[in-house]
Parts: C-alpha cells; sequence; structure tokens
C-alpha cells in the first residue's frame, strides 16, 4: 500500500455542477459532504468531507448565486465535462521558504497568494496558496491562524490510498522532490489522480 504522504492537506474533486459532484460523493461512500462556503469573486463554491486526521476532500464547483468572475473560475471547472479529481494541496507553514527553494533548484509553483471564503455561518476563514494546476503536481496552502477544515468536526470517510499516473512520472517526481511532496505516480498515457477511500459500506474509488 503507497504511503499517504503525512503533508497531505486536502484533495480536490471538481465539476461543472456542484449539486451532481456532490450526490456521486455521497452515492460512492454513503457519507453526505457538508456545506463549505463561497469563494468571493472566484463564482465557486464548496462542501466538505474528512479523511481522516488533518486531511479532508474539498468538492468544488460553480456558485450560481455569485455573478461570472472577471477570470476563468479555479480548478479547471469552466472546461470540465464532469466531476473527476483534479488536484491536491500539501501544508506548507513555511510557504514563502518552500516556494523559493523550489524556484532556486527549478521549479516554480508561483507566488503565495492570499485567498478566503465565508463558511456557512458567515465565518471568514483565510489562506494563503501557490498557483493550482491539474494534475499530480500539487500547490502548496498555508492555514496560518484560521483553524483547519479538517478540524470542525466534518463527516469522515477514511483516506486508504493516494496514487497518481503520468506519462512522464519522473518528470513528476522531481518536482514533487522539490516541493517537498510525496507520491506514488506510475507511467500511463494520460494523467490522473485516484484516491481510495472507506465509506459506510466498504472501500471506494475516487478519481
Amino acid at each position: 500500500m503507497p504511503v499517504i504522504d503525512d503533508s497531505l492537506d486536502h484533495l480536490v474533486y471538481a465539476g461543472p455542477d456542484l449539486d451532481e459532484a456532490a450526490r456521486h460523493v455521497e452515492a460512492l461512500t454513503g457519507v453526505r459532504p457538508v456545506e463549505g462556503g463561497r469563494h468571493p469573486g472566484l463564482g465557486t463554491r464548496n462542501r466538505l468531507l474528512g479523511l481522516g486526521g488533518r486531511r479532508y476532500l474539498e468538492i468544488v464547483g460553480p456558485d450560481p448565486d455569485q455573478p461570472a468572475p472577471d477570470r476563468p473560475r479555479p480548478f479547471g471547472l469552466d472546461g470540465l465535462t464532469g466531476p473527476r479529481l483534479v488536484t491536491w494541496a500539501i501544508r506548507a507553514a513555511d510557504i514563502e521558504d518552500r516556494v523559493m527553494r523550489s524556484r532556486a533548484l527549478g521549479y516554480d509553483p508561483g507566488d503565495a497568494e492570499s485567498m478566503s471564503r465565508r463558511t456557512g455561518g458567515g465565518e471568514l476563514l483565510r489562506w494563503r496558496l501557490t498557483a493550482i494546476r491539474d494534475g499530480p503536481v500539487p500547490f502548496l496552502i498555508d492555514w496560518g491562524t484560521t483553524v483547519h477544515p479538517a478540524d470542525r468536526g466534518l463527516p469522515v470517510v477514511p483516506l486508504v490510498s493516494f496514487t497518481a499516473a503520468h506519462p512522464e512520472p519522473g518528470a513528476v517526481r522531481l518536482c514533487l522532490d522539490l516541493l517537498g511532496a510525496d507520491l506514488d505516480v506510475r507511467r500511463a498515457e494520460r494523467p490522473a489522480l485516484t484516491a481510495v477511500l472507506v465509506g459506510t459500506s466498504g472501500s471506494v474509488t475516487l478519481g
């Protein structure tokens, strides 16, 4: 069984319709995702499930109650035809230092930018993250003083395995090493991420 990176913060399951994506996850796992909140200005909204420990699954899609943003929605939402696991994040309390080290060694994860969203109860959550890219190379996230989403009493579907596939696994592993991330990557024709979760009726695969 591949080892799950201790710094894994969350997996992102994105779709063109948030309700549809959440229903699919619920049908697979037997557990209903809870409301996360809106991302002001990005035109997106999310729902969440805990994955065990300080890890969670973010289910994200367009928010019809927000005006269309003046830039493409994150996670490639505007181009998706159905829900899928699109990317992942690792925690980095040293996010600025890690960005500089990675750049110096040949991989640029992008600047750390401030983000926020409001919970269903109106609380404003703040964090910083690097550029979001589709595929097996994660982005970095630093929650600062904000209470981590996984520490907010989410329903849990334990994560037992998380792996990737890519046409050039060696290049992916190099980027992972530069970021300080660990992920099992196999060779395949197309990039893909696969998570195995424990639902109410046993193990299920999300990809």
